[in-house]
This record gives structure tokens, C-alpha cells and sequence, in this order.
């Protein structure tokens, strides 16, 4: 579906434009082109192809979708892909923008996902003497809103850690706290590689071999490399305290189940030597001198009632009752 077809000269907007007076705009003096693509079908990839001469790897790439992060350049061109992080359903979705950039246009396309890209537009077209810059500088300020996206993922993170903190020594909690940091775990996944290796990529291109298009935004892709470098230090962070905290919580599943053992064990010491006497003293010998005391029975009953409380006393002063 296409969102926007939009032709701007000296970083002003002149007007929207249909797809096939895409080539006339391109071929004015400082003029560019920004196309915005939502789930775009095999005909719409064609058609932009056609008009932009687009590379038939990257229009591959980004018609098949589900590729790993990443900014290639096709001769004068750039290819970049980008994770899109969101939730549905409880799950994490995971959606890409493939952008397309040339030295007189841009062409985003947003597969499987529901973020909206228009914020950036009207950022770019409120600051036209940044957007004098050229197509490099609309693809930083697509970067840059698809990274502050990832933030608030990790505030939640955090909290959802805190809260799973604040519970880890709460008795009887252990086993669900591991069923919760193992989601969180799943979830730091998805981040990570989204993040990780645009580190890498946005680094060249505010370095000194940045392709051309790129070379006049190269402070601002600086402050996108700082802003991944930040997220995937947290996440490095997020994914240390949920190993930490899973071991934690196995310990206090094993601690709180030899605690169990311990009941149980100090139980069956208390009814084994209850069953120790009775045994004795039900052998029935007719030499044994309690069966012709009238006091015999309550005797032993009173021996076996006193040798349990003194065991279960002794039992609760060790901790194991």
C-alpha cells in the first residue's frame, strides 16, 4: 500500500505525486523523492524499481522480508533494514522498514508492522535546511525514530526485572519467578538482535569510508551509533541480571524442597521410634513382665507419647520442624 509520494526541492515540499512522475522529479536539479511503502505487493516493488533503478538484491530482500539487520551499499546507493519491535497479542512482533536510498530519493518499506513513520516526515519537513541535506539525512531521522522505539522496550524490561527482584525471596514464588525471567529472557532476545549488529553498520557510516550520500549527516549518525551502543549495554545489562536471577531462584526451588525433606525426614524419625516400641512390646513372650502389670499398657503408651515430644523438641530446636 503506498503512504506517501512526496517531491521536495531545496528541502521544501512541492507536492505529492503519482508513481509514474516519479523519473520527471528525478530528473530536475535539486529535487528528491520520498516514497513510503506499507506491506508493498510484487506489482508496487516492480513499479519502484522501475521508476528508481533499485538493485534486484535488495528489492529481493526486501519482498521476501525476515532479514537480519543490516546496511548495504549497491554502487551509489544504500540498502538498509531495520527491526521493528512492538506487541501483540502478549507476544513480541517483529516487523522491518527496508529503506532505499539514492542520492535524489528514498523509498521506506514497512512490512508486518503498525509503526507509524508520518512524525518523521513532519519533523524533516519543519527543519528544511536539514532536509537540504539530502536523502542521507532522512534516512538518520528514520534510523533515529526506529532506535528510540527500542527505549521504552527497555524500560519495561527493567521494571518487569524489578518487580520479578522484588519477589525473588518470597516463599513459594521461586518457580513462577523463573517461568517470568525465562520470558523476559525471550524477550531481551528480539532486542538484541535488532541492536547489535546496527551497531556495526551505523558505525561506517558516520566513519571516514561513509558512502557519499551519507557523508554530510555523519554527526547525526554518530548520535544513532551512541544511542545503539547505550540499548545493547543495557540489554547486555538486563540479560546478566536475568542469568543471575534464574540461578538465584533455582537455588531457593532446591533450598525450600530440601526444607520439605527435612519436615519429612524429622517426621519419620518421630513415628519410626513410636514404631520401634510398639513393635517391642507386641512381641506377646509370655515371660515379659509388663503383659501381668495392670499398669503395663498405659506405661507404654506414655513411654512411646514422651519419646515423641522429646524428638519433635528436638527436631524444632535444629530447624527441621
Amino acid at each position: 500500500m503506498l503512504i506517501n509520494c512526496t517531491a521536495y526541492q531545496n528541502g521544501v515540499r512541492l507536492a505529492e505525486i503519482p508513481v509514474a512522475a516519479i523519473s520527471d522529479y528525478l530528473a530536475r536539479p535539486d529535487c528528491l523523492v520520498w516514497v513510503a511503502l506499507c506491506d508493498a505487493t510484487p506489482g508496487e516493488m516492480a513499479a519502484m524499481q522501475e521508476e528508481f533503478a533499485l538493485h534486484e538484491l535488495a528489492v529481493e530482500d526486501a519482498h521476501h522480508g525476515h532479514q537480519r539487520p543490516k546496511i548495504e551499499e549497491y554502487g551509489d546507493s544504500v540498502f538498509a533494514v531495520m527491526h521493528l519491535l512492538g506487541e501483540q497479542q502478549g507476544e513480541v512482533a517483529v516487523g522491518e522498514i527496508n529503506v532505499f536510498v539514492g542520492r535524489n530519493y528514498v523509498l521506506s518499506v514497512r512490512n508486518r508492522s503498525t509503526h507509524d513513520f508520518s512524525g518523521v516526515r513532519e519533523r524533516c519537513e519543519r527543519e528544511p535546511h536539514l532536509l537540504r541535506q539530502g536523502s542521507g539525512f532522512i534516512l538518520y531521522a528514520l534510523m533515529d525514530a526506529v532506535v528510540d522505539q527500542y527505549f521504552p522496550i527497555i524500560d519495561q524490561l527493567e521494571s518487569a526485572l524489578e518487580d520479578i527482584e522484588e519477589q525473588i525471596f518470597a516463599k513459594g514464588a521461586a518457580r513462577s519467578n523463573v517461568k517470568r525471567l525465562y520470558e523476559l529472557k525471550r524477550q531481551t532476545r528480539f532486542l538484541k538482535h535488532a541492536v547489535e549488529p546496527m551497531i556495526e553498520a551505523t558505525g561506517r557510516l558516520c566513519g571516514g569510508l561513509a558512502p557519499e550520500i551519507c557523508s554530510r549527516s555523519r554527526d547525526y549518525f554518530r548520535d544513532v551509533y551512541d544511542h545503539l551502543a547505550r540499548i545493547n549495554a543495557a540489554v547486555d545489562t538486563i540479560r546478566e541480571t536475568i542469568a543471575t536471577a534464574i540461578q538465584v531462584n533455582l537455588s531457593m526451588v532446591t533450598i525450600e524442597e530440601s526444607e520439605v525433606n527435612k519436615k519429612l525426614a524429622a517426621w519419620a524419625g518421630i513415628f519410626a521410634m513410636a514404631a520401634a516400641f510398639a513393635g517391642i512390646w507386641g512381641m506377646n513372650f509370655k515371660a515379659m513382665p509388663e503383659l501381668q502389670w495392670e499398669y503395663g499398657y498405659p506405661m507404654a503408651l506414655s513411654v512411646i507419647a514422651a519419646t515423641c515430644v522429646v524428638l519433635y523438641l528436638r527436631f524444632r530446636r535444629a530447624g527441621w520442624l
